[in-house]
């Protein structure tokens, strides 16, 4: 790959769609970079009134009010997106949680095409790497910008780096942290690749893969019988949102409930208890048991009402948890 010549800064084509992808877009803005253009998804009709929305990149270009070009291909493969895609004549293409690139594209600019990634790879391939990592009861992640090749997530790595998962993080937080670290980095890959002094290094296989796939609903869904950290974590990883759901069985009735927030309080124990049933003081506390240890939750929402921390929620309930649980 082609340095640009000394003070040139070079031409980029940015690829992203999601509010991930709007901080590594604005850093390169912010660093006084050439965005030739901007690629993201195509704007899909929603809600009753099928009012078309943008992607986050999309409506974040559109803010700035400057004259850069937005492509938004159905098919990354069509010979009409290609040609307009040469015709900008980019030095390289900067990735961020978009879709799958053919080789057509990938291969086109001559500083080449790099993705930012939010794990540490090889760990965490896939599309959802902050949700897993949490879930998983990681420590540590980062993100990693490597460059792109023919399978998902696999190109020779350019840069890491890393940031601690705190007790605390939930994927809300950890999101924004990745973000601000992703951003910078990608301005660190960007400089590197057009000052030609970055050595790509291939990943090597890891020896227990840790697979990211798609967060799906059958995911969110609790599992009593799992132990008190897994659920817990489980609910981390996925609050504030899409968020872990289960159903609330209660005075001979049932309804949907999302949990966002929780506590392992214990774990690990001897005789497994009976998983989903619920105590509570009516007060403050409300503890579910679980395969191994119990949890306290914190905070919660009743299908068509408010989300509220558990005091609130248990103010607005006036008849006892004796024969209360959750589960499917």
């Amino acid at each position: 790959m082609a340095a640009t010549s000394a003070g040139k800064k070079p031409r980029i084509v940015f690829m992203g769609t999601p509010e991930f992808a709007t901080g590594p877009l604005k850093a390169l803005i912010g660093a006084g970079y050439d965005i030739a253009a901007v690629v993201t998804v195509p704007d899909k009709p929603s809600g009753r009134g099928l009012k078309m929305n943008f992607s986050a990149v999309k409506e974040y270009v559109l803010s700035l009010g400057r004259e850069i070009p937005i492509l938004q291909p159905e098919v990354l493969k069509d010979p009409e997106f290609l040609s307009a895609l040469e015709s900008i004549n980019a030095d390289m293409f900067v990735v961020v949680a978009f879709r799958m690139l053919p080789k057509a594209v990938w291969s086109m600019p001559p500083m080449g095409t790099f993705n930012l990634h939010a794990s540490l790879l090889p760990k965490y391939r896939g599309a959802a790497p902050i949700n897993w990592a949490i879930i998983n009861g990681e420590t540590v992640t980062g993100v990693t910008t490597f460059l792109l090749d023919e399978k998902i997530d696999t190109g020779a790595i350019l840069f890491q780096e890393e940031t601690p998962i705190l007790p605390e993080d939930n994927i809300g937080t950890l999101y924004d942290r990745l973000m601000t670290i992703g951003s910078a980095l990608t301005v660190k890959t960007v400089e590197a690749l057009a000052g030609g002094d970055v050595t790509p290094l291939p990943q090597t296989e890891p020896a227990e893969p840790c697979p990211a796939p798609k967060i799906t609903r059958e995911t969110m869904e609790i599992n009593w019988n799992d132990d008190a950290r897994d659920i817990h974590n489980l609910i981390r990883g996925l609050s504030p949102y899409p968020a872990t759901h289960t159903v609330l069985f209660r005075d001979g009735s049932s309804t949907d409930v999302k949990v966002f927030s929780s506590r392992a309080v214990s774990e690990g124990a001897e005789e497994p208890g009976r998983p989903g049933h619920i105590s509570s003081d009516g007060k403050k506390h409300l503890y579910v048991e679980t395969g191994h240890g119990r949890i306290e939750i914190l905070e919660l929402q009743v299908a068509g009402k408010k989300r509220l921390r558990t005091p609130e929620f248990l103010a607005g309930c006036h008849t006892g948890w004796d024969d209360a649980r959750f589960g499917k």
